[in-house]
């Protein structure tokens, strides 16, 4: 054998060759499916990422309305169009991201990701959307039998934060709720059936009567205040901003949820009362009105208060002997069924938009459903003294088709007809006009110590509030309470002045409803609320 021969046979230099060659298959299978596995995580995020902004674009349109599903699955499949690089399954639709089931819920339970399906558009406030499952085919993985990815799908469920801006936070206890409700939330509140009717409020904090014994939670009835977080650390200070600038400070109040804060009788007075006209502790710009922003009247002030032809000094402006009281036969009428008749109106004064009868003919009132009126107050009188003379049935034929007429309207009317003249059996009239209520003592019905500010579009009206309606009893709210669920948004007129009177005292409030808060209003309110909404996702 020669000597290269025998080299070679001794020769070890190849023995890792079939290690390596066998290793091969290994390293190309973990090489592909490192590479295939990059595509398919991507391939998920894709969908998922269509998923979210599918869902979110659906959310956006959840807003009660009578096509809220339509337009929010439309908005789902149709506004954005979101494509998959990764995706080479041949599908029908190529690299679009298609959407093809949606599901709407009325609620939706975070914590056990369950939800109730509705197919109302008033009810759905979440939607879940899924898009089309995709599919990948693997490039280098087949070397390990693998081929395909098998179907990859993805889902989001999404809803729709809203916040009410520019309004006083103001709150009520649900005037429906039975005093015993302990365990009904969403024990339910008609604004509808209320349309009109008076409501006897009364201001937390103030110590008077309760409709409710027993437990610490607010009564039905009851008159609070929400807490903006405005950054005012003076509680006082803060109230009389939220409640008498034009603007309040501070952050919008979220539709769902608040947060309660307590309040004092005589601040709540004079906020409130600014929009009548009355200032107290030095006219506008003073102690019922901070500095940092305009307290405006309401450019109808018409009240049941009166003032001297000659006031001014000191607290001219304000409640007092010096300022605004009651006249000295005011409207105090004697039945609460009964309009007055025509000695009893020739012998009252002065009289301001009024009480419902019922609650009217004493201070505690004899309306069967207590702080809820009947509507049933006495529009022959208010016209009789106010405008003699006037075709008033006439007048709210014409302009609302009727003449059972709510005290707003009549309100509205007068800011209309400002200035018309009509014949009284004294002679020419004017409405808004002021007049001699007895001796120096005289009714004004437009502002004279502040500047009027007149309802528009673009401008609030001073004598409504959109008020958050709470289940005070069920959620237990009293004094300062968290994320307490509103169980409706209200707008009310507020009817008169908060005044210790012959038969009010100064805590209360007395408003008549207008009907559900709406965000879409148009003419004389459009200004009055701004609403925010914001599509979250939930998962």
């Amino acid at each position: 054998m020669t000597a290269r021969r025998k080299s070679l046979t001794r020769s070890t230099s190849g023995a890792v060759a079939p290690t390596v060659a066998l290793s091969l298959f290994g390293l190309i299978a973990a090489g592909g499916l490192a590479f295939d596995y990059a595509r398919l995580a991507s391939m998920d995020s894709e969908l998922q990422s269509a998923a979210d902004q599918a869902a979110l674009a659906a959310a956006t349109q959840l807003d009660g309305a009578g096509t809220a599903i339509t337009r929010a699955t439309s908005a789902a499949q149709t506004l954005i169009v979101n494509k998959t690089l990764f995706a080479n399954d041949g599908s029908n639709s190529g690299r679009s991201v298609t959407v093809p089931t949606l599901i709407f819920y009325s609620a939706y339970n975070q914590d056990t990701d369950t939800g109730t399906t509705t197919t109302s558009p008033a009810a759905a406030k979440f939607v879940q959307v899924s898009v089309a499952p995709r599919e990948a085919f693997f490039a280098l993985t087949p070397v390990v039998q693998m081929f395909r990815s098998g179907q990859i799908n993805a889902s989001a469920v999404a809803g729709i934060g809203q916040a009410i801006c520019k309004v006083p936070p103001v709150m009520i206890c649900n005037p429906q709720e039975p005093c015993n409700n302990t365990t009904d939330p969403n024990y339910p509140f008609d604004a509808n059936a209320l349309v009109g009717k008076g409501l006897k409020l009364l201001t937390t904090g103030s110590g008077g009567p309760s409709e409710c014994t027993g437990g610490s939670a607010w009564a039905p009835g009851n008159f609070g205040f929400l807490d903006t977080h405005s950054g005012e650390t003076n509680p006082v200070l803060a109230l009389k901003q939220a409640i008498g600038w034009n603007t309040p400070p501070g952050d919008c109040l979220p539709i769902s949820g608040v947060d309660t804060q307590t309040g004092q009788v005589t601040p709540v007075r004079d906020a409130i009362n600014t929009r009548f006209d009355i200032f107290d502790n030095g006219g506008p710009g003073g102690g019922a009105c901070p500095s940092g922003g305009a307290c405006q009247p309401s450019i109808n002030s018409v009240k049941d208060l009166v003032r001297n032809s000659n006031a001014n000094g000191q607290n001219s402006c304000g409640l007092g002997p010096n300022g605004w009281g009651e006249a000295a036969s005011p409207y105090l009428p004697s039945s609460g069924t009964t309009q007055l008749t025509t000695a009893e109106i020739a012998a009252t004064q002065t009289m301001g938009h009024p009480r419902d009868m019922c609650h009217a003919v004493s201070s505690s009132g004899t309306c069967a459903e207590g702080r809820i009126g009947d509507g049933n107050w006495d529009r022959n009188a208010y016209f009789a003294i106010n405008y003699p003379g006037l075709n008033w049935q006439g007048e709210m034929t014409s302009a609302y088709g009727s003449t059972v007429v709510t005290r707003y309207q009549v309100y509205l009317w007068e800011i209309a007809h400002a200035g018309d003249v009509f014949t009284s059996p004294t002679g020419a009239r004017t409405v808004g006009q002021s007049r001699v209520a007895t001796g120096t003592k005289i009714d004004h019905n437009q502002p004279i110590c502040g500047t009027g500010l007149q309802p528009s579009p673009t401008t609030v009206d001073r004598r409504r509030l959109s008020v958050a309606v709470v289940n005070c009893r069920a959620n237990n709210v009293g004094g300062n309470s968290s994320g307490v669920p509103v169980r409706s948004w209200v707008d009310a007129f507020i009817v008169e002045p908060s005044a210790n009177r012959t038969r009010t005292a100064q805590q209360d409030v007395y408003i008549e409803v207008i009907g559900e808060t709406s965000v879409n209003t148009l003419g004389s309110t459009a200004g009055q609320v701004v609403q925010r909404q914001v599509p979250y996702l939930i998962r």
